[in-house]
């Protein structure tokens, strides 16, 4: 797998799978070189040996959604504690002040509609849309499984964060209309946006055997995933801490899918054969 050339994304399935996903960069998804990298690969092992490669697939991604909850539950009581010490009053409204000073009436307009990219409506159907081409490409369930894995758990953190803490949005007088009223904590805009183009980065980053091919998905998402963000900020919707919070709680949650899909390859390698 050292060759720099495109490999054909037209392998079925499993097969596909193991020639085209294992490595990125020469380096090899299917090898854990931590103690506790190892111990939860045979873990997997032995899990997928009674339930089978997918089922353990779904159930450690399950298992992965509670320990997001859980966390981000943990994270709203540290978040708490550090506003009502004022700890982020220095930067918050410094920020939303910044943003203010340079709207212009066109640039609301745009900012709105880009905004709504990342909404309720906009982020599933370019979720959809990513969903369904990665897996007829791949002939596979694997990018549906992972795809909409992450979306729920974004969904659910989002939910579930909202009313452990219930923080204010900005004033109406400094946000831009339509007006959102739900909890500001965390940022449901930059949640979503975060983890859906980043686990879609991820899946294309494995079918990518140039550098500066995967650096540029990398950097595309990222973008995408910062000025999505900054975009609520600007409408004065979110206060900047919710915004960095949810970029936060979804690196960690796309941490946790990406692990569950090293360790399915994994569990995938030691059942098949070597594709070569």
């Amino acid at each position: 797998m050292a060759s720099n050339e495109v490999q054909p994304p037209t392998d079925p399935g499993v097969q596909g799978e193991l020639r085209h996903d294992r490595f990125v960069g020469g380096q090899d998804l299917t090898r854990w070189k931590s103690p506790p990298g190892r111990f939860l690969a045979n873990l997997a092992q032995r899990v997928a040996a009674r339930l089978g490669p997918n089922a353990a697939l779904i159930l450690t991604l399950a298992i992965g959604a509670l320990i997001a909850i859980i966390m981000t539950a943990v994270f709203a009581q540290v978040y708490d504690s550090v506003t009502e010490a004022d700890g982020v009053a220095g930067l918050d409204h410094p920020l939303l002040a910044a943003a203010k000073s340079i709207r212009s009436p066109g640039f609301d307009i745009v900012m709105t509609a880009y905004t709504n990219v990342g909404g309720t409506i906009g982020m599933p159907i370019l979720g959809m849309i990513a969903t369904v081409t990665l897996a007829l490409r791949r002939r596979s369930w694997t990018p549906v499984i992972l795809i909409l894995t992450a979306a729920a758990g974004s969904l659910l953190m989002t939910i579930a964060g909202k009313p452990l803490y219930g923080r204010a949005r900005p004033s109406l007088s400094d946000a831009i209309p339509p007006y959102e009223h739900s909890a500001a904590f965390p940022s449901g805009h930059a949640l979503n946006s975060f983890v859906i183009a980043g686990i879609v980065a991820y899946l294309i980053v494995l079918r990518q055997r140039r550098r500066r091919g995967r650096v540029l998905t990398v950097a595309v998402a990222a973008l995408f995933a910062l000025t999505m963000g900054l975009s609520r900020v600007y409408l004065g919707h979110h206060w900047f801490t919710d915004v960095l919070s949810a970029w936060a709680l979804g690196a960690a949650w796309l941490a946790l899918v990406i692990t569950a899909h090293r360790l399915y390859l994994t569990i995938r390698k030691r059942r098949t054969p070597d594709p070569g």
